[in-house]
């Protein structure tokens, strides 16, 4: 996020969507950008060119920026208006999206950092011209519960004997027999675990054959949807447009293991791959 120090006598700022390397204005008819803003509009930046909006400083200087962006519905409308409009200049010309709440005061000074950065806005669009990102993420399942049957109960320790002078100790056996069944449990939910990562290993290789370049990104925590399943595999893929089927059967023989769940979302611009070091 770069935002804007606001100053006496500056009243509005710039902000900065994407960059390509044209721009018909026709495009940007119509597109809402940030609601408060104006017009979006096109901006020369030496020989590319950026897509901007001239919005008010006061309500996107760092304080205020800081603010908006930790309330999850200001979060969510500010994404989606940035996205709006990347998503619509991509899909006319190739196109390097900047990050969310890049601003300037002032024209030229927009011009000249963009300007300074032009050599690396076009090796992004050389990399990334025909091409689309699609995510692909692998999570490891929980063994399935076993079916109660007829008289079962659930797991418990072992039972303690109850006696007239009182409880007695539980016999060794029966302890012995309960702390077992949780270490096996415990290691067979490792041995899924472990697994589930050298078949993630091999989805990611798999992938790789079919496409441009590949980032392996943080993998999330546990998630909270009531599955209990574990991410394994969190990555991002630059492949030509066009390859949705190479990449489809890449996969589908991994979707066969009931251990696991393969989630692909795509074609996306390719945010992931519009700087140095986007193969990783």
């Amino acid at each position: 996020m770069t935002a804007v120090t606001t100053r006496s006598g500056a009243d509005t700022a710039v902000y900065v969507f994407a960059v390509s390397r044209e721009c018909d204005p026709a495009v940007l008819e119509g597109l809402a950008g940030h609601g408060e803003g104006g017009p979006v509009r096109s901006l020369l930046a030496g020989s590319l060119t950026a897509v901007v909006q001239d919005v008010p400083a006061a309500g996107f200087s760092e304080s205020v920026l800081q603010q908006r962006l930790s309330d999850r519905e200001e979060l969510e409308r500010c994404v989606r208006a940035h996205h709006g409009v990347v998503t619509a200049l991509a899909a006319a010309v190739p196109t390097v999206p900047l990050p969310l709440a890049t601003l300037y005061l002032g024209e030229e000074r927009a011009r000249t950092a963009l300007g300074d950065r032009e050599p690396r806005f076009r090796a992004a669009l050389d990399r990334i011209t025909g091409r689309v990102e699609w995510g692909v993420k692998v999570y490891a399942l929980p063994e399935p519960a076993a079916p109660a049957g007829p008289g079962t109960t659930a797991e418990r320790p072992a039972p303690v004997a109850v006696t007239a002078a009182g409880p007695a100790s539980p016999s060794p056996g029966a302890g012995r027999a309960y702390l077992d069944r949780i270490r096996g449990r415990q290691q067979a939910r490792q041995v899924r675990y472990d697994t589930a990562l050298r078949t993630a290993e091999e989805v990611d290789a798999a992938l790789r054959r079919h496409v441009v370049a590949g980032r392996r990104l943080r993998l999330h925590g546990p998630e909270t949807d009531g599955e209990r399943r574990t991410q394994v595999l969190n990555a991002a893929y630059l492949a030509e447009r066009g390859a949705d089927r190479e990449l489809a059967a890449a996969i589908e023989p991994f979707r066969r293991d009931p251990g696991l769940r393969i989630e692909v979302t795509g074609p996306w611009v390719p945010y992931s791959f519009t700087h140095e070091g986007g193969d990783g």
